[in-house]
């Protein structure tokens, strides 16, 4: 015997209703995905239960894809459907569709966030682990190319400052060689400068040298050898 009709009508029973819907979003989803698969469609599925609850499904990793193309085609479509249609009207439709936009936006910002998951399938999921996981790779990527950029600048900078550092230390040896040499050479020329020293002065009696040479016998020599004397002042030598 088969199974009767379902008579298409709002259930009454709030448990029933509930498995109701659950079983029938189930089996949405699952004929989306088929349709999908078989006939290489684009599929896109959004379901909202009695208390707001999102429940969702795209043939694409990115269900704004879909959209964005689904409001270009609608939007199209109403702009040959009537042509005439004023400015204003043409500003409420973009209105709507921003704002369709970015209800989406705020709620994928959400899943990101790791907020309201609720209403997620495991396959939404699935899909969601794998945009954060492809985003963490890219961001890392990313950091470690930062800090391999910031190391090597930093490696530059090192290096120009130790080029700077022994061009100062070699500038202040010769300097310091520079300042030897030149009191050197002061040194030197003071030696030169020195006065000769005087010979030892001669005694005017002749009395030094005869104390040297022991006697008055010396007197004659030493009267006729010294040139300081005149010859008038020069005692007589006695005969």
């Amino acid at each position: 015997m088969g199974r009767g009709r379902v008579q298409l009508k709002r259930i009454e029973n709030k448990i029933n209703r509930q498995v109701t819907f659950s079983k029938r979003r189930s089996g949405l989803q699952k004929k989306a995905h088929e349709i999908s698969v078989l006939c290489d469609a684009e599929v896109a599925l959004i379901v909202f239960s009695t208390k707001g609850k999102l429940s969702q499904y795209s043939s694409d990793p990115c269900m704004e894809k879909i959209l964005e193309r689904y409001d270009r085609y609608s939007y199209t479509e109403r702009q040959r459907a009537a042509p005439d249609r004023s400015s204003t009207e043409n500003w409420t439709l973009e209105h709507a569709k921003l704002k369709a936009r970015m209800e989406v936006l705020q709620r994928n910002q959400k899943h990101y966030m790791g907020e309201d998951l609720e209403g997620l399938s495991l396959k939404e999921l699935q899909t969601l682990e794998h945009q954060l996981d492809s985003a963490l790779k890219h961001i890392r990527t990313r950091k470690n190319q930062l800090m391999h950029e910031s190391i090597s600048e930093y490696q530059k900078k090192d290096k120009k400052l130790q080029e700077q550092n022994n061009l100062l230390v070699k500038k202040i040896k010769e300097k310091e060689k520079a300042m030897a040499q030149q009191a050197n050479g002061e040194k030197h020329n003071i030696n030169h400068e020195q006065p000769p020293q005087l010979p030892p002065s001669h005694n005017m009696g002749g009395s030094s040298l005869e104390e040297r040479d022991g006697g008055e016998d010396n007197q004659g020599l030493t009267t006729q050898t010294s040139p300081l004397l005149p010859p008038w002042m020069l005692p007589p030598v006695n005969g």
